[in-house]
């Protein structure tokens, strides 16, 4: 599938909230587009992804990430450890990864500018049936603290990094 993308960066401010910055793009977003926060890296198939939103036919696509284990873990049997592994995956739980493939439809539910994106819209999109979950099951790493950010320089510096081409 071959993906034409029309990219389009706007200043909205440094106090702006997510909903804000979306509805200040409105006049733009007249097909399916993709958001994402930009404050993390993956290797996310964006092809599939799109592929999957065209297929069930809902507002929103969430890509579905389980997040990176932070601490190596005891394997126990009882009160005895009988081994150790590095860093696991974390505790199953499936999280935001913060790439969406929407339809300008999820605008409407943007009340005032006060309104944050994670927050009423997606809850109220959910509720109403209209958000489904790829779930990307290869690298995903956020980038929120200072530590995840040597993380992902650590990678990069090594030759490592998913992302890189």
């Amino acid at each position: 599938m071959l993906i034409i993308a029309n990219i389009k960066i706007i200043n909205t401010g440094l106090e702006t909230l997510t909903g804000t910055r979306l509805t200040k793009l409105a006049n733009e977003l007249k097909d399916t587009f993709m958001l994402t926060y930009g404050d993390g890296v993956a290797d996310i198939d964006i092809t599939a992804e799109i592929a999957f939103h065209r297929n069930h036919g809902k507002l929103a696509t969430i890509c579905a990430v389980q997040p990176p284990g932070r601490y190596g873990a005891i394997l126990r049997n009882k009160d005895l450890v009988v081994g150790f592994e590095e860093k696991p995956a974390g505790d199953g739980a499936w999280i935001n990864g913060g790439f969406f493939v929407l339809e300008p439809g999820v605008l409407s539910y943007i009340e005032n500018e006060s309104t944050i994106w994670e927050g009423d819209p997606l809850v109220k999109i959910a509720k109403e049936g209209q958000l489904a979950a790829f779930e990307h099951r290869g690298f995903w790493q956020p980038m929120d603290t200072l530590r995840e950010k040597r993380i992902l320089e650590t990678l990069w510096e090594k030759g490592e990094a998913p992302w890189q081409v």
